[in-house]
């Protein structure tokens, strides 16, 4: 694009100035017709889409214009993006070029013209929207600089950086916006001068080095100046430095060496703080086969950002870099999450940077040889860093491992941690994949919450996406064309596999490439071995193939597919080669046909089992015809041969089970399952005959405590309020408990991962099985709206335990008859299994305040008790039911106590004091 920069210069500052503008080109162009133009002047805009086939495809080609700041609006008969009025359809003037014509302060005619200083325009369809397969109906933004009256302005015709060849014949033309003397120098030598509004010369460039080309206006009352970078690219190749690999490589506290690979390119520059950001002779990277390198020398400690410009237009990040700065989102991330978080350069280059700091402080691991817990026996807890807590931070996250601790969680799935365009996302839309999101806080922490998991006895696994990038991705930039990857692409396809626009995400991987094989292998093995993860889930493992899929036929890729099933076992294998007990997880839910294959495959690929229809129907009542048949969510009833189905009644992507039956749950009489209290009853009820089901088992953030509220509010993937209120009502730390206790029975007792089980899960009133080493167990519950007597045949006679409530049975005979009221649900074991740390019932705080004070509240490291008379007892629980302190006092006791309560966890507490003369009193407790 032809830069119109056309600052008034003093002669002292001009050499620092000049720096400053450095841009690239790329595979179009922006022209003004006049050259310089004021807010009262008509001027013809023209696009230059050289290279670009897409225009043809659009029909008409239409401007999008706008004014930005302090004015920052657009015309008001403009229309919208999505239908763009036909008053601004640009004139095709053949050859690929459109123009449009306009007077800047006739668009804006309630702005004062001299207020206007800068116009935004893009190019693009009439119906500028994605088309959904992540290619572009636009093209990029420009900005044209509008005149002041009355000022002289210069420009030479040669866009900052210049990379030319040695001895090469460059044209060059200056402009003013008034007859001057106008001068060319090279560096200090005088080429030309002309008393004019142009000057036209061919410079002769040197053989080397790096030389400004500066452009001279001088009239009786002002000079004004312009200026073009130039640097003389060389032939310089070399071997790669033994060692070195893509990326960065810190060679030792004073040098860094940079790689690149980069098949089909020319040459390679690396910009940054060490080269004001040009692309100077001393930068240009040695080329060895496909491999682009530079050894730097660097300041110990300190953090340098830098990018590739590539073949002289195409400026990316380092795509292996492990932090980036970014111009557009850094600004909106708070000293609290990220503290020192270096400033972008503003003003000195365009686009995201990557970083790079010897010296570092590594992080120092507590745990270092943390063993996955068995697949059949997991708990997977899976949540969004960004609404997990209201910092939506790392940190935020370390501060309730306690609670799932509390609550035996014994896997914590992390959605998208990797770098994804903007700050507020799922994370569905990664660009880079070496560099965890700063938005939730620096790589230390993210280790630190690993770590912290591992002390608790929690494997941590991420969610990555290796279906697609999105346009940010450096892989995706450095072969990009006319909306897409280009052929010459390593890693993409062109075109999504696809044809369902619903399944087109960002740029589709080409998952045969051995480019992108290696690529996935990388990624893998650094998050295994620099954060010590213990396993993946995949997203969307469907679209690792190249298959076509038709939009009539196989909308969403779940046909039996034998090239995708090898190219996955291929990476489970390369996983497994790097850490034998990783855990691979695929969100796939594709035909069972296939996803046998996969589970019975090596050590076996855990598969997603979505059970939400049957959850949904279950909760709200609708239980005919087979409505809430929790069958499907046995690895068994699909013929499976390994317990590799990771069951789950709701992930990230569902409705909320409570928020189902809350909205349209079914009625008899009294028993409403819209009521609240009565919902999230129903809610353990799922739990009760889902979770027993043997095999992994997964659950998504805060349905322990009968989330209820609308996936689609504010819309389906935006901020959601974190609900830690819900600890305060003893009707959903009821759910709590109950998930606790059933997954305390998962982790705790072999039985509850047998292969001998039996179920009928399809009915009203449904019921498992289990045995195990002559052990038995029977869960039974009622999802009907009327009492039913459900009789089921038990393994043995004799004393059976009901976990629930503690109450037991002696069967003489093997048969059994249970009446269960709507909602109930039972637990029998020829084993009276124990129930942990967790409390059956957590106390309900006191109404009346005065026998009892309890102060600083909130508190930090002491909480203090007094007491009308005599403390015998004093109990503190979590919220969740662990016991914290339980304490006597032996003789007449004490009417103070000082509780030290540094070590507790932020939080809410319980505290409970039983007097010398049995009165109970209760108080609500904060910790910060």
């Amino acid at each position: 694009m032809t830069l119109m920069k056309k600052t008034l210069f003093l002669i002292a500052a001009l050499f620092v100035s000049l720096t400053a503008g450095a841009q690239t080109v790329t595979d179009y162009s922006v022209t003004t017709d006049p050259t310089f133009f004021t807010a009262n002047q008509q001027v013809k805009v023209t696009f230059d889409l050289k290279g670009f086939d897409t225009p043809n495809q659009w029909g008409d080609v239409y401007l999008w214009i706008w004014l930005s700041d302090p004015n920052d609006g657009n015309p008001s008969d403009q229309g919208t993006w999505s239908n763009t009025a036909d008053a601004y359809k640009m004139t095709n003037d053949g050859n690929n070029q459109y123009s449009f014509t306009f007077t800047p302060s006739a668009l804006w005619p309630n702005v004062d013209p001299t207020t206007i200083k800068t116009i935004g325009v893009i190019a693009k369809a009439k119906d500028g929207s994605d088309t959904g397969s992540g290619e572009k109906k636009t093209y990029p933004d420009h900005m044209l600089d509008v005149s002041p009256e009355g000022v002289l302005q210069i420009q030479n015709s040669v866009t900052s950086p210049y990379i030319g060849t040695a001895g090469e014949k460059l044209p060059v033309t200056v402009s003013t916006s008034d007859t001057a003397d106008i001068y060319l120098f090279l560096d200090n030598t005088e080429l030309k001068m002309a008393h004019s509004v142009t000057l036209s010369d061919t410079v002769t460039l040197p053989q080397s080095g790096d030389h400004w080309l500066i452009s001279k206006a001088v009239t009786a009352t002002q000079t004004s100046y312009d200026s073009t970078f130039v640097t003389i690219r060389q032939d310089l190749t070399g071997l790669l430095p033994d060692g070195y690999k893509k990326g960065i490589n810190y060679v030792n506290d004073t040098t860094v060496g940079l790689v690149l690979w980069a098949p089909y390119k020319h040459n390679v520059y690396v910009l940054g703080d060490f080269d004001n950001w040009q692309p100077k002779a001393a930068y240009q990277m040695h080329k060895d086969s496909d491999y682009y390198w530079i050894t730097l020398n660097v300041e110990k400690g300190k953090e340098y950002l830098y990018q590739y410009l590539v073949d002289d237009s195409i400026k990316i990040a380092d795509p292996y870099t492990e932090k980036v700065s970014d111009p557009w989102n850094d600004q909106y991330i708070s000293s609290t999450t990220y503290p020192n978080l270096i400033a972008y350069p503003t003003g000195k280059t365009t686009g995201i940077t990557s970083s790079f700091q010897t010296a570092q402080t590594p992080y120092n691991w507590q745990v270092t040889n943390f063993t996955p817990p068995a697949a059949d026996s997991l708990v997977i807890y899976e949540l969004l860093v960004r609404d997990f807590d209201a910092s939506h931070s790392f940190q935020g996250v370390i501060d309730h491992l306690d609670y799932l601790q509390d609550l035996n969680v014994n896997v914590v799935e992390l959605m998208p941690v990797n770098e994804f365009e903007g700050n507020s996302s799922w994370g569905y839309n990664p660009d880079f994949y070496f560099a965890p999101d700063k938005y939730y806080g620096p790589k230390n922490e993210l280790k630190k919450l690993v770590d912290e998991c591992h002390k608790r006895g929690m494997a941590v696994v991420i969610d990555l996406v290796l279906n697609h990038s999105y346009g940010q991705s450096p892989f995706v930039q450095l072969y990009f064309k006319d909306g897409k990857p280009t052929a010459q692409n390593p890693w993409y396809n062109q075109q999504s596999n696809f044809e369902n626009p619903d399944a087109q995400w960002g740029y589709d991987f080409n998952h045969e490439s051995p480019a992108t094989q290696e690529l996935v292998d990388s990624i893998n093995s650094f998050w295994m071995s620099q954060y010590k993860v213990d396993g993946f889930r995949f997203d969307f493992t469907k679209g690792f193939s190249n298959n076509f899929k038709p939009l009539a036929t196989d909308p969403w890729g779940s046909k039996y597919d034998a090239d995708r099933i090898r190219i996955l076992e291929r990476m489970a294998d390369q996983i497994w080669k790097r850490k034998s007990d990783a855990l691979v997880i695929f969100e796939h839910l594709a035909d069972n046909s296939e996803e046998t294959v996969l589970a019975d495959y090596n050590k076996g690929i855990l598969l997603w089992g979505n059970m939400s229809g049957a959850a949904q129907n279950a909760a709200k009542g609708n239980v005919e015809n087979n409505q809430a048949d929790f069958s499907w969510g046995s690895y068994t009833q699909r013929g499976w041969n390994k317990s590799r189905l990771v069951g789950y009644m709701e992930s990230h992507d569902e409705q909320r089970v409570a928020y189902v039956a809350e909205t349209s749950g079914l009625a008899n009489g009294d028993y409403n399952i819209k009521d609240v209290p009565t919902a999230l009853k129903r809610i353990e009820l799922n739990a009760a005959l889902f979770f027993t089901i043997p095999g992994p088992k997964m659950f998504y953030m805060f349905d322990e405590l009968g989330n209820d509220k609308d996936i689609n509010v504010p819309s389906r993937t935006g901020e959601k309020e974190p609900l830690w209120s819900y600890v305060d009502d003893p009707n959903r730390t009821d759910v709590f408990q109950t998930y606790a206790k059933l997954f305390y029975l998962k982790r705790n007792y072999d039985i509850f991962s047998t292969t001998d089980f039996t179920y009928s899960l399809n009915g009203v009133t449904k019921w498992i099985k289990l045995n195990k080493n002559n052990q038995h167990v029977v869960v039974e519950g009622n999802f009907g709206l009327t009492d039913a007597d459900l009789s089921v045949d038990f393994p043995v006679t004799g004393k059976w335990y009901e976990y629930f409530t503690g109450d037991s049975i002696d069967l003489t005979s093997n048969s059994y008859m249970a009446h269960l009221a709507p909602g109930e649900y039972r637990l029998y074991s020829t084993e009276k299994f124990t129930k942990d740390h967790i409390v059956t019932d957590v106390p309900t705080v006191s109404a009346n305040d005065n026998p009892l004070q309890v102060w600083p509240n909130p508190v930090q490291n002491s909480l203090n008790l007094s007491a009308d008379e005599d403390m015998n007892r004093v109990t503190v629980y979590s919220i969740t039911g662990r016991v914290l302190l339980d304490k006597s006092f032996p003789g007449y006791g004490k009417t103070s106590v000082a509780i030290q309560s540094d070590g507790w966890p932020q939080g809410t507490y319980i505290v409970k004091v039983i007097t010398t003369s049995g009165n109970v009193e209760t108080r609500k407790v904060m910790k910060y």
